[in-house]
């Protein structure tokens, strides 16, 4: 059944005075959300304000800086170019001095080489000369001592050839004299044969005996022969040991001859060495003077670097870092003292070892750390400002989006109406629509 026409009365103007009342609602929440909006603007220009001051400020410190910097830069650069001009001067006047010390060195060396050359070559063709002098010496020994060989041989052949033939005509003679004189004894033997047979064996021993010292004579003889034959062999081989001997000399001195030619050969090459050596060394001392010159440069290039960032660093400290530029340990004193112990201990490991060469490094790495900590406190305030400025954004376009009137915004929850996303205005329960 239908609604009585009070009732719906009632929920018509229920639902006007709702809309009034949420109408109000949201002019007053419109009103003290400016008033806080242009608070938080005012005071958002104030500290906007004061940050471009210190702003402004310290980029007319860091200009004041940089001048400062720029014109101690122009000082350190004209005093390094300066100390650059003196060294380089400086090397110069030390290549010269090494130059002409070369110079006098090569003059010297070229000298004593031209004398020792010379020197060489006199004692080379003295002994040219001299060896020549004796192959001629030897050559006439050799044909000297030749022709007396030869003369000395003829001689005692001839001689030899004579007393053979006298020994032969000699034997020969008393062989013929034995030879009649045994034929006689023969004939009278046979005449006397039939006398006495002792008698003829006494004779034939006797003969026997005679032809047995007849023919060891005869042995006497050949051994005198073959003895003066090999006192011929012994003359011919002394005359070939002679000839070897000669040769021999011969060959040893054309070895000395090539061995000092080949003494003279190291030498000029041994100069020749240590010429290129020297020229090498030169160079070599050139390349590395240049290159020490280069190593100084980048030294001191560094070094300046490292103090203007010294300066820029301690124009950038502040007052306590000035007065106490290392902050107090936070152990204990007994842990200080377990520390110092430690520390003066001998290291068995090899990374305890190495880390003991940096232990006067520790101040640098306590300022190091300090700037470190510094440098992360920043970054988080850093990031908490970010957030609360975003927060703020976010803030200042819900209020203006409150300001204007769009379908979209429309579309959207009041702002000034909601506080962190919550709608204070209270909510009633939807009513069941009728059913037909």
């Amino acid at each position: 059944p239908p609604p009585p026409p009070k009732l719906a009365k009632e929920e018509r103007s229920s639902a006007l005075s709702l809309h009034k009342l949420s109408a109000q609602w949201r002019g007053v929440l419109r009103e003290v959300k400016e008033k806080e909006l242009r608070e938080d603007i005012a005071v958002l220009s104030q500290a906007f304000a004061r940050v471009l001051d210190c702003k402004d400020s310290v980029i007319k410190s860091l200009v004041t800086d940089v001048e400062e910097a720029e014109a101690q830069h122009a000082r350190a650069l004209g005093s390094h170019l300066q100390n650059i001009e003196r060294l380089l001067q400086l090397q110069r006047c030390r290549l010269a001095c090494l130059q002409e010390g070369f110079d006098a060195q090569l003059k010297a060396l070229e000298a004593e080489f031209e004398t020792e050359r010379k020197a060489i070559l006199e004692q080379h063709e003295e002994e040219i000369r001299y060896l020549q002098d004796v192959v001629l010496a030897l050559e006439q020994n050799y044909a000297q001592d030749d022709h007396e060989a030869t003369l000395n041989f003829q001689s005692a052949r001839d001689d030899i050839k004579s007393k053979s033939l006298q020994e032969k005509q000699y034997s020969r003679l008393q062989q013929s004299g034995k030879m009649e004189a045994l034929w006689e004894q023969f004939h009278a033997a046979m005449q006397s044969y039939a006398e006495a047979t002792e008698h003829q064996k006494t004779a034939f021993e006797g003969l026997k005996q005679k032809d047995e010292k007849s023919s060891r004579e005869i042995e006497m003889q050949a051994k005198k022969l073959q003895k003066l034959q090999d006192l011929v062999a012994a003359t011919k081989a002394r005359l070939a040991a002679q000839l070897r001997d000669n040769e021999e000399r011969n060959w040893r001195a054309r070895e000395e001859k090539e061995a000092v030619l080949r003494q003279l050969q190291e030498l000029k090459n041994k100069m020749n060495q240590a010429r290129a050596e020297a020229h090498d060394n030169l160079a070599r001392l050139t390349a590395q003077s240049n290159a020490a010159l280069k190593a100084l440069a980048q030294v001191v290039e560094k070094a300046e670097r490292v103090l203007r960032l010294a300066e820029m660093c301690r124009r950038l400290e502040t007052e306590v870092e000035k007065v106490l530029p290392f902050y107090p340990s936070s152990l204990a004193e007994g842990e200080l003292f377990d520390a110092d112990r430690v520390l003066k201990e001998e290291p068995a490991e090899p990374l305890a070892q190495a880390l003991q060469d940096y232990v006067g490094l520790e101040r640098f790495w306590q300022r190091f750390n300090k700037a470190r900590l510094e440098e992360q406190a920043l970054a988080r305030e850093r990031a908490a400002a970010s957030h609360q400025n975003q927060r703020l954004r976010g803030l200042l376009q819900q209020y203006l989006e409150g300001l204007s009137v769009s379908p979209e915004v429309l579309s959207k929850p009041n702002p000034l109406l909601a506080i962190e996303h919550k709608s204070r205005v209270p909510r009633f329960p939807p009513r069941p629509r009728p059913q037909l």
